[in-house]
């Protein structure tokens, strides 16, 4: 039965109206970008259909074009809708952490963090950038693969503070096993990106490590 067929306090749209857009499921939420479905299935049961086809809400705005396109109803049209959507998200939770103090807003770091960086398939480091009232200005990815002491370079870390004029950074990096548990390489480099960074008076204030569940905060767990 098509969407427009359905009892008007079911359709995701005016759903969306009543009851917020969190009382719509991934299926519903999705079907709202999809906007049309196929002859005989509405745009929720394509929205079904996708999210058991690739396991999941992450799997499927983590595919790739070719493969999002591998699959019966999926077009490039909506394929561009989604991720537009998705960087509207990322631009959203930056705007909200430029706004914040980033010491006070612990929060809208985390937020940013995961959903800037939880998506790589490989390793990247990079760094929030902060004034002298710890205001998020700029974030920079400055390094990509297998992060560990060697592959970070702590003069290259001091040369973007010093272009962005920081007072503070916060460091991250991510784990694409999805495990957010710090190794003892981790805990290295932030001992010796601290110290290269104190030399030209600059503080870290932090080094956040993304995976799966809630990144993990290295000054949480006084490693800092």
């Amino acid at each position: 039965m098509p969407i427009k067929d359905w009892p008007v306090g079911e359709r995701p749209r005016e759903k969306l109206l009543r009851q917020g857009a969190q009382a719509l499921s991934d299926a519903e939420l999705l079907a709202i970008f999809l906007r049309s479905g196929l002859r005989g299935a509405s745009a929720v049961d394509l929205a079904r259909d996708l999210l058991a086809a690739f396991g999941g809400l992450r799997a499927l705005l983590d595919a790739s074009a070719e493969t999002f396109l591998e699959q019966r109803g999926a077009g490039i049209a909506k394929y561009v809708q989604l991720h537009a959507a998705l960087e509207l998200g990322r631009r959203h939770l930056a705007a909200d952490l430029q706004r914040a103090d980033a010491l006070t807003s612990p929060g809208a770091t985390r937020r940013y963090l995961k959903a800037r960086m939880r998506h790589y398939e490989r390793e990247v480091f990079a760094c929030l950038f902060l004034d002298n009232r710890h205001r998020v200005t700029a974030f920079e990815e400055l390094f990509f693969g297998t992060i560990d002491t060697a592959s970070v370079h702590p003069r290259e870390v001091v040369k973007a503070a010093l272009r962005h004029r920081a007072a503070a950074v916060i460091l991250a990096h991510n784990h694409p096993s999805g495990v957010a548990e710090p190794s003892r390489a981790d805990e290295l480099l932030t001992s010796r990106l601290k110290e290269a960074l104190a030399l030209v008076d600059i503080r870290v204030l932090d080094h956040f490590v993304i995976g799966d569940g809630e990144p993990v905060s290295l000054a949480e767990r006084g490693l800092v």
